[in-house]
């Protein structure tokens, strides 16, 4: 038993370290889940070939296809319409390793196939206690299980197809504390970007964050995956949400996780990570949730936000001329107007059922404004069966949106869903900086309930407002 009280971020580093670390050295950390996808596990794969190794856990390795992968479905002739020959062969790639290695991959034809930082989730792969990486920075998505997950690069992702293992330093701690309730029309994912904006999109670098407070409790699973997922545009290592009652309710019952006794010993085990009281934490950040409104990103990095109705920041310095240069922002106004040209939902952010729940509850009855394209990319196969059970999918196609196949697609553009040079977007994704979306494509970050009044709009509107309501 450890001599003081431990954070869950204490409790997880330390059930993990195989060797710990010295002035010289960093901890060798034990991994329990690799996710694996088709951009950057090739070099991974190549490494073991050349050494003759096997995958060290082909059973607590997972993949999936969904960075390159086309949005659109097959054509009359079965065929798949890739952007380019080479994310055809980054697919065909990761088909022939998870076959060479004996991993399981939701490829084509899964009914779980999504984006990674979905589909793991709700397999019931991610779980409480676990440490989970990915050759992704939005690993951190997982985090919101009680879980320590982390992105890492394909050497790394090479480390740990051999040992299941990777060297870390331990980052410092840090806890975010939401109080109080958010705002009717306040979602998670202004959350996420007001508490980036309160620290800084440095602000989290060498800090593992674990959040708290009523208004952090309060969200859904699909909510704390959006904040968590957004932890790292704050520059942190990892962000945690401690296992509670409705973590245990999300996971009861889903394939990968625990049945029947397995699973009720599982829980209470899981329920005990939660961090000790007078457990302390490097440093410490206080937010009322009276103070969150709908929220939308005006410059090239997720920090740069404003509420909706408040004005942009003047460019009072070369970071933010230059941003308010490439976003076509005028300081000092609001961004209440501003035109938007196309609206994005979806991504590992905002593309969960809930998310599309909101966004049709806007568009429900209304029109997409002419001049202004549309894109739902449900986050996975489950997601659009569920979706489509619900019919959201005619509500958005009523209302003139392109409804598509599961995938990354236009949150960083790899697969050709592009947003046009000198175009804006309001995206539910989780990164604006220049190009993201495509060269030139001006991105402006928010929940799907704001990209969806976006949309009806064809400019910036406050969801809550009646002007979400105007057709243009």
């Amino acid at each position: 038993m450890a001599d003081r009280p431990q954070s869950l971020f204490d409790k997880l580093w330390a059930n993990h370290v195989v060797r710990a670390e010295s002035a010289d050295t960093p901890a060798i950390l034990y991994i329990d889940l690799h996710l694996v996808h088709e951009v950057t596990s090739p070099q991974g794969f190549d490494v073991l070939r050349q050494r003759d190794l096997p995958v060290r856990r082909p059973d607590r390795t997972l993949a999936t296809l969904d960075h390159s992968t086309p949005t659109t479905p097959p054509g009359p002739d079965g065929e798949r319409h890739y952007f380019t020959p080479q994310a055809k062969a980054q697919v065909e790639t990761l088909e022939r390793n998870c076959a060479e290695f004996g991993i399981r991959l939701e490829g084509w034809g899964s009914d779980y196939r999504g984006v990674v930082h979905v589909m793991g989730p709700e397999l019931g792969a991610t779980q409480p206690g676990m440490t989970v990486v990915c050759g992704d920075s939005h690993t951190s998505t997982h985090g919101a299980f009680g879980a320590l997950a982390f992105g890492i690069g394909t050497t790394e992702v090479g480390y740990v197809l051999a040992t299941q293992c990777l060297p870390q330093r331990k980052p410092k701690s840090m806890r975010v504390v939401v109080d109080g309730q958010l705002g009717p029309g306040v979602a998670a994912k202004d959350m996420a970007l007001h508490i980036i904006r309160t620290i800084g999109v440095n602000g989290g670098t060498g800090y593992a964050i674990e959040y708290a407070g009523e208004a952090i409790r309060a969200l859904d699973m699909e909510g704390r995956m959006t904040v968590c997922n957004m932890t790292i545009e704050a520059g942190a290592r990892a962000g945690m949400v401690a296992p509670d009652a409705t973590t245990i309710e999300y996971l009861r019952g889903r394939e990968l996780a625990p049945r029947g006794g397995d699973f009720e010993r599982a829980a209470e085990g899981w329920l005990a990570l939660a961090g000790d009281d007078g457990a302390t934490f490097d440093r410490e950040v206080i937010i009322d949730a009276a103070d969150i409104a709908p929220t939308l990103t005006w410059g090239t990095d997720p920090g740069m936000s404003v509420r909706l109705g408040e004005a942009v920041p003047e460019g009072d310095t070369p970071g933010r001329r230059r941003a308010l240069d490439y976003m076509g922002v005028t300081g000092g106004q609001p961004l209440d107007g501003h035109g938007v040209d196309v609206v994005f939902v979806g991504s590992c952010t905002n593309g969960r059922l809930s998310d599309l729940r909101a966004a049709a509850e806007i568009l429900r009855g209304q029109r997409v404004a002419v001049g202004t394209r549309m894109l739902v990319v449900p986050g996975s196969e489950s997601v659009k069966r569920a979706a489509e059970a619900e019919g959201l999918d005619r509500v958005f196609t009523d209302a003139g949106a392109e409804w598509r196949e599961p995938g990354c697609s236009m949150c960083l553009a790899m697969n050709g869903d592009l947003v046009p040079a000198g175009k804006t977007a309001v995206s539910t994704s989780n990164r604006n900086f220049e190009g993201r979306q495509g060269t030139g494509a001006r991105t402006m970050l928010a929940s799907p309930a704001t990209a969806a009044a976006c949309a009806i709009a064809g400019r910036v509107v406050d969801p809550r407002g009646e002007a979400a309501r105007e057709v243009a």
